[in-house]
């Protein structure tokens, strides 16, 4: 083992990675019921789903750690999976089986491209600056998502993002926070997992000796709640989908938006990690790219026919960075994790999301590194990346943040006559993102 993922020459050991794989885990977890209780609105049984999340996440995980040897969790994405609500309930043609049909063929199709890039034109088109715009941007968007899970960060009218209430919840996720940014300053071995299970143990009493979890979307009023041990798997989905069905002419533009929605999310959270925490070879490249991204793709073809949505590298991946995961085997020890919640998914609210909250925001803090490389007095480099990097949070998508970023790149450059720095492959992947802005639109309507 020590030999296959190179523990030594990557400056790690068992310990660390074993650690490091825990840690990107806790952080992942909450797909395992998120994901079904989405996938439910477009017919998917929720118990079926929630089996089908667990196989996705485990296999693909493990295929990554394997192959290409870095720290990366593949899951079940967020964003693709309201997509993949979307796309059935709008459509009076599309059932939940031919949209698993069509992740099926955007997997394949996605390897295809990859398959075909030897020369690595794709990945190489997107300027290095711009990648670092995308590390902030994943970093920004992590610590979002972990303010708002603990309901310090809001929505409010009328839509804005504002101070949460000063309660027993908030002031929880700040001892927490606080706790687990000391164990990390004073290089406290697994400080993730301790800042984890001391700020599980801190939210205990809410909802049974004070405050009200129920705000921060906890569906009860306690943070922490028992739901039992056990609960059977279900199989149903597996191998349910429609292929031929799905690759019907009024399917290929979904097809293609999961296409390079996978491809946009994959690209910008695989460079982003790898950037931030120093995963690059010798010519200051993000580690095997290229395979971490084929991963993905077998991940997008595996969703499908085990009955999921698309998969896509986790950008609660850095976590198990910061913890010190520099190989395959924290992305295969999380991919096991998964596994025992085909049975044990009850005991997951043991866990609440504001226990996780702290570590994501630190996540985020790990993710801004690459910002010390940016020169802000070029300014026609600086927008894009400014573009790149906030709207990520601000849009709560990925792929939003990659498309504007190459967008304001390419125009900025050419309006200051200095189109020459704009490859070739970058403007295919600005016609690209135009076209995918479309049809996202179409969709998201």
């Amino acid at each position: 083992m020590r030999d296959f993922f190179d523990l030594e020459n990557n400056g790690t050991g068992l310990g660390t990675e074993l650690t490091a794989g825990l840690t990107t885990f806790l952080a992942t977890m909450y797909i395992i019921v998120a994901n079904p209780a989405i996938l439910s609105q477009a017919g998917l049984p929720y118990d079926a789903a929630l089996t089908a999340t667990v196989l996705v996440s485990a296999f693909s995980s493990i295929l990554m750690g394997l192959y290409s040897n870095n720290p990366l969790v593949v899951a079940p994405g967020m964003s693709l999976n309201h997509l993949f609500v979307a796309a059935v309930v709008r459509s009076e043609t599309m059932s939940y089986q031919t949209a698993l049909g069509c992740v099926f063929w955007a997997g394949l199709v996605f390897l295809a491209l990859l398959a075909c890039d030897r020369r690595r034109r794709l990945l190489a088109g997107v300027p290095r600056m711009l990648r670092y715009g995308l590390a902030g941007g994943i970093g920004l968007f992590i610590a979002t998502i972990g303010f708002m899970s603990a309901g310090f960060i809001v929505v409010a009218d009328p839509g804005r993002l504002s101070l949460g209430a000063l309660d027993e919840v908030s002031l929880t996720f700040l001892a927490g926070l606080t706790l687990t940014a000391v164990l990390v300053v004073r290089k406290v071995p697994g400080a993730f997992i301790w800042g984890v299970a001391a700020t599980t143990l801190l939210a205990w009493p809410i909802g049974r000796s004070w405050g009200d979890a129920s705000a921060i979307g906890a569906g009860t009023s306690t943070a922490v709640t028992w739901r039992g041990w056990w609960s059977w798997p279900d199989p149903s989905l597996l191998f349910r989908l429609d292929v031929m069905g799905a690759l019907r002419p009024a399917h290929w533009p979904f097809i293609f938006v999961l296409v390079f929605s996978c491809f946009f999310d994959s690209f910008s959270t695989c460079a982003g990690v790898g950037e931030a925490g120093d995963l690059v070879d010798e010519n200051g490249e993000p580690r095997s790219l290229l395979r971490s991204m084929k991963a993905n793709a077998l991940g997008v073809a595996l969703s499908g026919l085990i009955g999921a949505s698309p998969a896509t590298v986790y950008i609660e991946s850095s976590t198990g960075v910061r913890a010190g995961g520099r190989t395959g085997l924290t992305a295969v020890t999380a991919g096991l994790l998964f596994l025992p919640f085909l049975f044990l998914s009850p005991l997951l609210s043991l866990v609440p999301a504001l226990a996780t909250a702290p570590v994501m925001v630190l996540a985020g803090v790990f993710m801004l590194k690459p910002l010390i490389y940016v020169r802000w007095e070029r300014f026609d480099e600086a927008v894009p990346f400014f573009m790149s990097m906030i709207l990520m949070p601000l849009t709560g998508s990925i792929t939003q943040g990659v498309i504007w970023g190459i967008l304001s790149w390419t125009v900025i450059k050419v309006a200051s006559g200095k189109y020459r720095q704009v490859p070739v492959v970058l403007l295919l992947l600005d016609l690209t993102a135009l076209v995918l802005l479309f049809h996202h639109d179409a969709f998201r309507h």
